[in-house]
């Protein structure tokens, strides 16, 4: 799937992300969401970060949304993006209908 970079400020805290875009005439909307994982939080102490986010991410459980990026770490936290999962579908039959 073609990406296009889009910067978003460095908010703190959850950031829900609406974007509208036009391919080909057909209108679409895209929703995400950026969340910040604490390395505090991580419920069992590991020298591997990995498991720390395997484990805030199994224990997330949202079902509406899905993960799509999991961003750059910093020493305090690591920035997660997710997609609704509507969305994600809509944008997948649209690209096996465009490679028919």
């Amino acid at each position: 799937m073609p990406h296009i970079a889009i910067p978003i400020p460095s908010l703190p805290g959850k950031q829900e992300i609406e974007i509208e875009v036009t391919i080909n005439g057909q209108k679409q909307q895209l929703h995400y969401k950026v969340e910040l994982f604490y390395w505090a939080d991580c419920k069992i102490p590991s020298i591997d970060r990995a498991d720390c986010i395997r484990n805030m991410l199994n224990e997330y459980g949202n079902e509406d949304w899905m993960l799509y990026y999991i961003g750059a770490p910093t020493d305090e936290f690591v920035p997660i993006t997710f997609v609704k999962k509507e969305d994600w579908k809509r944008q997948r039959a649209m690209m096996t209908a465009q490679t028919d």
